[in-house]
């Protein structure tokens, strides 16, 4: 086919019904860009932990003030955030989320801010051995800030 003016203008709607269909339009569910603190090591650990979860990560330090300005402007409440706060799309992941929870996150596609898991929890992602886990809840954080229960974790036996 000859690429002529009518050919253009006929494919035109197409093309944009496409790209305004969310199933075919091009989204990247495996990047996810990490903000912390220069001098956090456990942040590190949870980037390690994304890796060998298969994403693709990214992260920038800042100083904890303009740390915390970011979590504010992502809309994460005081009493839900943690050491780290992580974007993939249009959510936000606040500390240590373990890697499956995102990836549900992202099946799922909630109306939300993202995910939580407030404070640094003994044996999440990045703070020390599953096997000394303390019980904890991934919080669904909504777009009101309020907090649900998106996935628990018992404490290890």
């Amino acid at each position: 086919m000859t690429l002529s003016r009518r050919n253009v203008l006929a494919a035109g709607p197409l093309l944009m019904a496409v790209a305004a269909t969310p199933g075919l339009a091009a989204t990247d569910d495996n990047s996810i860009h990490v903000v912390k603190d220069p001098g956090c090591p456990c942040c590190n650990g949870w980037i390690g932990h994304l890796r060998d979860a298969g994403f693709s990560v990214s992260f920038e330090e800042r100083s904890l003030e303009a740390l915390a300005a970011f979590k504010r402007q992502r809309g994460i409440p005081e009493e839900l955030a943690s050491c780290h706060t992580a974007t993939i799309g249009d959510y936000t992941v606040e500390g240590h989320v373990p890697g499956p929870d995102i990836r549900r996150l992202l099946v799922e596609r909630p109306a939300a801010i993202g995910l939580s898991v407030p404070g640094m929890v003994v044996g999440s992602p990045g703070m020390g051995p599953e096997t000394e886990r303390d019980a904890y809840d991934v919080i669904l954080v909504a777009s009101d800030g309020s907090g649900s229960v998106f996935t628990s974790y018992p404490a290890a036996v």
